[in-house]
């Protein structure tokens, strides 16, 4: 009975949360990010300024879940994120990946689908934060590349979408070839949450039978440069995405292996 009773409670505080959710970026289209165009007249400064309000708006979103009980979490080597002009890189089992990167990542700049560009609750932010938009076709790569040269810190989920549960990964060029274009080293984020929930597919609704906890732990930075060495960019890019593919399988799956 107590069993059935908390998971009803987990059920209705976890809804409340992404109401809350999904009202914060309604408001903030609405009321503070006009006030900010006002105050802030230079696009660059405002552009940072937008993106350190969206970092702090989902630390208090996390931390709202975490005193209502509906998740808990482990951060390792989060210090890493604290640069500038990173790549950084990370698989993507459930829908609140993106909120810790950013919540964890000063002058964070991400690729977007245009779906959110487009969603009333997320125009706002997505806009006024500058994100690359992944329907600007030939020019992505290079947009990407201008954001982390002009020191942002980029998160990719190379998967593209969120991880299946039938499991397997596969990993689009992109993010490849983001680092090997603009020579940069990417540094790579392990994501794990037990048990899974909020994957590809799943209903906000559909909640595990215990509370979920995520491990969010950013590994050491993979160089690029050998990856380069003697063959072209598009024979570079490929190379390192099947290293990738590689990497993120054994650093998801292969966890308890090692454990």
């Amino acid at each position: 009975m107590f069993s059935r009773l908390e998971r009803a409670v987990r059920v209705f505080t976890t809804g409340f949360c992404f109401v809350v959710f999904g009202l914060g970026g309604l408001v903030m289209r609405v009321l503070l990010f006009p006030v900010l165009a006002t105050l802030v007249r230079d696009p660059v400064r405002r552009a940072l300024l937008v993106k350190e309000v969206i970092r702090g708006a989902f630390r208090m979103f996390l931390g709202m879940m975490r005193g209502l009980g509906v998740m808990s979490c482990e951060l390792h080597g989060v210090e890493k994120l604290q640069r500038h002009g990173l790549l950084v890189l990370a698989n993507h089992p459930t829908l609140l990946d993106v909120v810790f990167l950013m919540s964890l990542t000063q002058r964070a700049d991400c690729v977007v689908k245009a779906a959110l560009r487009d969603n009333p609750f997320m125009r706002g932010p997505v806009t006024a934060a500058g994100f690359v938009c992944n329907d600007s076709g030939a020019d992505l790569v290079q947009g990407c590349i201008d954001s982390l040269h002009a020191g942002n810190n980029l998160i990719i989920f190379p998967e593209g979408t969120r991880t299946a549960r039938s499991g397997g990964m596969h990993l689009q060029r992109g993010a490849a070839n983001v680092a090997v274009r603009g020579r940069v080293n990417i540094t790579p984020v392990s994501i794990r949450c037990e048990p899974p929930t909020l994957s590809k597919g799943d209903k906000w609704y559909q909640i595990p039978i215990r509370r979920m906890h995520f491990v969010i732990e950013v590994r050491d930075d993979i160089v690029v440069a050998p990856f380069l060495e003697g063959v072209a960019e598009g024979v570079a890019a490929r190379r390192l995405t099947t290293h990738l593919t590689d990497y993120f399988s054994w650093e998801t799956q292969g966890v308890h292996l090692r454990a």
